[in-house]
């Protein structure tokens, strides 16, 4: 196979899988290299002359800054942001779902909850509603890790403490604490805990009985809720929670996994440290894993709103109806409102990491990234933390930074996250297991411990994007039955519950 890849055949750059060094010939589009091009970078397959668009995924990612002849290198250099003029084509490319028989389904082995839902895992969730409360939760948590008593629960996954650096010094009404109440609103009723004590200082803004209230929550044989002042200090609200679980875990191991439809699925799509590769290998082959997935009545969920500007166009064209795809363009605004007024701008460019790996403008990146979606009708826009109450395709509003994102995508409901990286970023997540696909062989091989799959095989001529997506499809299954996840047997998800914080601290 060539070792310079181009993607479309208006593309006027290619992706070098490899380091090249000058003076390497690319015969398909008879262009010697003019200088050494890193691995993952782009390089001119044509002559482009100062302001023209360059061109990859049939799409603008940039413009550049100076004439760029045949064979010449294309970053940060001479590749740069601009003003561009985009299609959003409401619906044009909206077409009706296949869907699988329901008696042909893929099913999964599932823990069916009272209220219908079904997980993947079986955890005992300590929510603090503030941070003054997280060493209490975390002692509580400790203590049945540590002592040996879970070993007389087998079917139990571990008491996990979701801690956070929030919840006081805000106000006690909009965006940010309508954001954070639905964080815990989310948490508290997700299926894969089979239990959940929430733990308060007492004093806070995100007062227990309010949140309650608010949310329609109310103490029972597994879900309790107490504050360290009512009990009369730490030690004494440290040897309560100890109490109170231990008569919640019996209950708890009592739930047992059974056959459940993959309809009752739904995935989190996550991308970090992402590279050049991440939207030719693992992000497109994520994309074909979540439309047999939604073929077969599941759901999934693209998030990470920074990080499909640029390429908002693309979804807005298959969404199911104009309501759906103005929701996506008022997230859009909501954001260029949300930055500037914090002095910063939507369009920022890629990190270090991402330029390391060929990466170039955040349109190239948002291009790359959006190849999640796969290629089924966007059928709604949710909020961060909003309960999903739409199967297939949908957007939930977050920021790019990966942990807050995560922990919104599991506020909304998805039992699983699938995350693909290039440059290996290290990530996992309680309650729900996060899937890691490598995008290239090179990381996979260097990180395997933390690697689930290798979608860099689809670089490598091995195996199809197809084959690759019925991998990544048929791995969800296996997860979601049970197979414990790199970053699960690795011990990550203690430290990822990161929620969104919007507005001052005070």
């Amino acid at each position: 196979m060539s070792s310079i890849i181009v993607l479309h055949d208006s593309d006027n750059v290619g992706i070098c899988k490899v380091s090249l060094p000058a003076g390497v010939l690319f015969a398909e589009k008879d262009v010697t290299l003019l200088r050494d091009i890193p691995a993952m970078h782009k390089v001119a397959v044509r002559n482009i002359a100062k302001g023209d668009a360059i061109l990859k995924y049939g799409q603008t990612i940039g413009f550049a800054s100076q004439d760029i002849p045949a064979g010449e290198h294309v970053h940060v250099h001479n590749c740069v942001m601009g003003d561009l003029e985009k299609d959003y084509g409401f619906c044009e490319e909206a077409k009706p779902t296949e869907f699988v028989p329901a008696d042909k389904r893929a099913t999964f082995q599932g823990y069916r909850r009272i209220n219908g839902k079904v997980g993947t895992r079986n955890y005992v969730g300590i929510l603090t509603t503030v941070n003054c409360s997280a060493t209490v939760a975390k002692a509580i948590a400790q203590h049945f890790t540590y002592s040996g008593e879970l070993e007389n629960y087998p079917h139990i996954d571990g008491v996990v403490a979701m801690t956070h650096d929030s919840g006081c010094g805000m106000r006690s009404d909009g965006d940010g604490y309508e954001t954070l109440r639905r964080t815990f609103n989310g948490y508290a009723r997700h299926p894969n805990f089979g239990g959940v004590m929430m733990v308060g200082l007492g004093c806070e803004t995100m007062q227990i009985q309010r949140v309650m209230e608010e949310c329609g929550l109310s103490n029972s044989k597994t879900f309790t809720a107490y504050t360290i002042q009512d009990v009369g200090g730490t030690r004494l609200a440290i040897e309560k929670g100890i109490e109170t679980l231990r008569a919640m875990l019996p209950l708890v191991n009592e739930c047992q996994r059974e056959t459940v439809p993959a309809s009752e699925l739904i995935i989190g799509l996550q991308c970090g440290g992402s590279d050049a590769l991440s939207g030719v290998t693992a992000n497109p082959a994520l994309g074909i894993a979540g439309d047999i997935l939604v073929r077969h009545g599941g759901t999934v969920i693209l998030s990470e709103t920074p990080e499909i500007f640029g390429a908002e166009h693309l979804l807005t064209r298959r969404a199911e109806s104009p309501e759906v795809a103005q929701k996506l363009l008022d997230r859009i605004s909501w954001w260029e409102d949300y930055t500037a007024r914090n002095d910063f701008e939507l369009n920022n460019n890629p990190s270090p990491g991402n330029k390391a790996g060929g990466l170039t403008t955040i349109i190239e990146k948002s291009l790359g990234a959006q190849a999640k979606s796969g290629s089924t009708n966007l059928r709604d826009v949710f909020l961060y933390g909003e309960d999903i109450t739409t199967k297939g395709f949908v957007f939930m509003d977050s920021p790019g930074y990966d942990p807050v994102s995560a922990t919104g995508q599991v506020a909304s409901g998805a039992q699983i996250l699938c995350f693909t990286t290039g440059r290996g970023s290290a990530f996992g997540c309680k309650p729900a297991p996060s899937i890691k696909l490598a995008t290239n062989s090179k990381i996979y091989n260097h990180m395997q411990e933390d690697m689930d799959l290798n979608c860099g095989k689809v670089s490598d001529g091995e195996i199809s994007l197809e084959e690759s997506g019925q991998e990544i499809f048929e791995e969800i299954l296996a997860v979601a039955s049970g197979k414990p996840t790199k970053s699960e047997l690795l011990g990550y998800g203690d430290n990822e519950f990161i929620p969104w914080k919007i507005g001052a601290v005070v």
